[in-house]
């Protein structure tokens, strides 16, 4: 059972944000989410608040500018949380759009059209594409909310959502880079004694593979060193928040034999329940030797 947990800095920057924050990746992205044809990425203009991407696509079909306002998120957890975070996000934004206009007047302020995205690249299984309403987080439930924000969450794993990454290469090869990082790290020995150069060095493999394959080559080859950096504090962070996870779900089980226990149900019934939470037999029996220590000191 993890007792000890991985911290790690918080990064302002990330290698999705790097690779998307270049005006024709990010132009390349949104035409994949829309199935557009925008040619001209200078028609995109970037901004960022905090750790967030947005964008403002000029649609010059109609001959006006229409704006769309996208959020853009990446995340290695899923978050459902995210419909309220972005809605305080969003507020400050359109804030910032509005700020010249006076918003007392009887004229309509028109504002560009909120999109919402997460991009997920998460272990935990989901599928290539999940609604987040914020409705969902209304203590009391109503048909017809005054107020909703939904979230598109996509899937970028690799086997995922393979109509958008067909449109958006370069979305496809950083999938491709991400799962290479896991694999090279999955096969580093367990008794290794140091783990943070055998981690930095799975991340280089996988880096040079990529290099050696075509995929992303130029941005490998002129980032190399920031994203060996940036993918070790990514993948300790996704390690710190698993072993938060797990270290919850443990402790929940950890109660439920308590109480199964001081009801008297079978200690067999027990397990078939905890087994529910997703824990491995090794670690259940470990629980169960846990309360039973804990039994016999009270005995004692």
């Amino acid at each position: 059972m993890p007792s000890n947990s991985i911290t790690s800095p918080k990064y302002k920057d990330s290698v999705f944000r790097m690779l998307f924050n270049d005006k024709k990746e990010l132009l390349s992205l949104y035409n994949a989410l829309n199935n557009s044809n925008h040619t001209n990425p200078d028609d995109i203009i970037i901004n960022t608040i905090g750790d967030s991407t947005f964008l403002k696509v000029k649609n010059d079909v109609s001959f006006i500018f229409n704006y769309e306002l996208n959020v853009f998120e990446h995340q290695s957890t899923p978050c459902p949380n995210m419909p309220l975070r972005d809605l305080f996000y969003v507020a400050k934004l359109l804030k910032k759009i509005t700020q010249e206009d006076d918003l007392y007047a009887s004229k309509l302020v028109k504002i560009p059209t909120p999109k919402f995205y997460v991009f997920y690249n998460g272990t935990e299984p989901l599928p290539d594409e999940k609604i987040y309403r914020l409705s969902e987080q209304f203590e009391k439930q109503t048909a017809t909310p005054d107020i909703e924000l939904t979230v598109t969450v996509l899937n970028i794993n690799e086997g995922n959502n393979k109509k958008l990454m067909a449109a958006c290469n370069t979305l496809k090869s950083y999938s491709i880079f991400v799962s290479l990082v896991r694999k090279y790290i999955k096969e580093i020995p367990k008794d290794i004694d140091d783990k943070e150069e055998e981690i930095k060095a799975a991340i280089n493999h996988a880096i040079q593979d990529c290099i050696d394959q075509d995929i992303l080559k130029a941005f490998f080859e002129k980032h190399r060193r920031e994203v060996q950096d940036m993918t070790y504090w990514d993948y300790n962070e996704e390690l710190h928040n698993k072993t938060i996870a797990t270290e919850a779900t443990e402790k929940a089980a950890l109660e439920i034999i308590r109480f199964g226990r001081e009801d008297a149900i079978p200690d067999e019934k027990t397990r078939l329940r905890i087994k529910r939470l997703g824990l491995s037999d090794a670690t259940i029996n470990e629980l169960f030797a846990q309360i039973d220590a804990e039994t016999a000191n009270l005995i004692q």
